[in-house]
């Protein structure tokens, strides 16, 4: 159970990650200081920003959950990461150096038009407030557990809005460079708490428990029967094809369009600093990522391969905060849910920088025309900070629980996006010919097309496609129907932004060579 030093532990991070924040702020003069850190800040800092930025409190509790529930094969997604942060280092990322570009949005300015960066940037702010607006109210679960644990009667939107308004304050004065500061305090923090929760485990894991493990099938990478089965790469998203291929794509279009990544690499003094930044936080995440499954493996250990219905619990994803409340001794509790706490303010913290950031320079400025001046826009871009933050805790304050399936879409809402982002941007990068209307025409349709394949497509045992909207849970057992890997969502969606976007060129083509063909009769 947790103690009054779990407590103090608590208390003492967040009013230490306010004060720190507020230190390293510094002063800003205009928003390039305020968004991007004035372009000076160490490219490890920024690598660790990254890596804390993509790691949210789902992200410590889940993975855990991942291991122990199956085996270690998720571990195989983490080598896509990093070959698909490689593509963006050295396709996409100098192309942002060449013009000092400001958003990653700015690059579809340039090159198609103002209509197509303003479409990018507006579907970035939907995507980040339902995805990061839900991880807000994810992240109150614990802590209300928690606080009804000590005796104190608290509702979600208290818990809430403490979290946020300890975020936002920091956040507000001191923009990037304070962010980026804490994210790297925040990472310690979390990896710190794991690393504690590995020790406790460890030592009270009897011995053998490797091989028992093994013998239990938790120890495996490769997936058996399926690593050479086509159609099993199409269903299981952790097969070797799957987990590589479609981590690659997913990470090309996270690092590479999303503004909430690509705002931190545009911050690196030169291109050279940013591709160390952007590789070795594909190498960070890999060793994260093993920490995690490592813990859930011996959680698996420690509490006999018990079902989390025979813990009493109603999901895997439970497991490790009971043992953190229940298992550990004092201080490591506190420390671990401290960590948790990070993950969330760690996430939270770059979205509300990075909305901001882009509204101004991908939206208001272009609004109005011409760019603000220094003063103006450090003012604008603070309020912008604390608009945001408030559209952030009236969206999680509107769940009252995590049984709400728009929790569910607002988690998984990237897969929807991603591919129209990374296809759009391939098609500015590597396509002269399209035009910015079929430029937004093809991001739009795509985007509206990969909702009808994640929730209509089903795959048959034989490996043919179904378009089944809902289909009763009857009809999917009784013919064998399985849903399509989400690797792959964000592949498909980007080669249907390249294809119609492509459409104009390959129709004036066809053209031109059935002319030539008439001609030659």
């Amino acid at each position: 159970m947790l103690t009054p030093l779990d407590y103090l532990i608590l208390l003492g991070y967040l009013l230490g990650s306010v004060a720190l924040g507020l230190w390293a702020g510094g002063r800003q003069r205009h928003a390039v200081d305020y968004f991007l850190g004035s372009r000076t800040l160490p490219w490890w800092a920024l690598c660790l920003s990254v890596v804390a930025t993509e790691t949210s409190t789902l992200t410590v509790i889940g993975i855990p959950a991942v291991a122990y529930g199956g085996d270690l094969s998720f571990w195989k997604l983490t080598i896509g990461y990093v070959l698909g942060r490689i593509a963006v280092a050295f396709f996409l990322l100098p192309r942002y150096f060449e013009g000092s570009l400001t958003t990653a949005y700015a690059f579809l300015g340039q090159r198609f038009g103002q209509g197509m960066q303003a479409a990018a940037s507006l579907v970035f702010l939907a995507t980040r407030l339902l995805a990061d607006g839900v991880r807000l109210f994810a992240t109150a679960i614990p802590l209300k557990v928690m606080a009804d644990m000590a005796g104190l009667s608290v509702s979600y939107f208290e818990v809430i809005l403490v979290v946020a308004g300890a975020t936002v304050l920091y956040t507000l004065i001191g923009g990037l460079r304070a962010v980026v500061w804490l994210d790297v305090m925040q990472l310690l923090v979390y990896i710190g708490g794991a690393l504690g929760a590995l020790w406790v485990l460890w030592q009270g894991a009897p011995d053998g428990w490797w091989q028992t493990a093994t013998a239990a099938g938790k120890t495996r990478l490769l997936v058996p029967g399926a690593e050479t089965s086509p159609i099993r790469w199409l269903t299981e998203p952790y097969v070797f094809v799957t987990a590589v291929v479609g981590g690659a794509v997913f990470s090309m279009a996270s690092h590479g369009t999303d503004h909430l990544m690509v705002q931190r690499l545009l911050a690196c003094r030169d291109l050279s600093d940013s591709r160390k930044a952007l590789i070795g936080s594909g190498l960070i995440v890999m060793a994260q990522f093993a920490l995690f499954l490592l813990v859930g493996l011996l959680l698996w250990v420690h509490y006999d391969g018990a079902t989390p219905a025979e813990l009493g619990l109603s999901r895997a994803d439970e497991v490790f905060p009971r043992f953190i409340i229940e298992g550990l001794p004092p201080g490591i509790s506190g420390l671990l849910l401290a960590g948790i706490l990070a993950a969330a303010m760690s996430t939270l913290s770059s979205s509300l920088n990075a909305l901001a950031s882009s509204t101004l320079f991908d939206l208001y400025e272009r609004w109005r025309g011409r760019p603000l001046d220094g003063r103006q826009s450090l003012v604008v871009s603070r309020l912008l900070t604390l608009g945001w933050a408030l559209v952030f805790v009236g969206f999680a304050s509107l769940f009252e629980s995590t049984d709400n399936p728009v929790v569910e879409l607002g988690l998984s809402i990237a897969s929807f996006t991603y591919g129209g982002m990374l296809g759009v941007f391939l098609l500015g990068r590597f396509n002269r010919r399209v035009s910015q209307r079929w430029a937004i025409g093809a991001f739009l349709a795509a985007i509206g097309l990969m909702v009808l394949v994640i929730f209509g497509v089903w795959v048959r045992p034989d490996g043919h496609l179904l378009f089944a909207l809902k289909p009763e849970a009857a009809r999917v057992a009784s013919e064998g129907l399985r849903s399509l890997a989400w690797p792959w969502y964000t592949l498909l969606g980007a080669l249907l932004t390249l294809l119609f976007g492509s459409l104009p060129h390959l129709g004036h083509r066809y053209r031109r060579s059935s002319s030539q063909t008439r001609h030659l009769r």
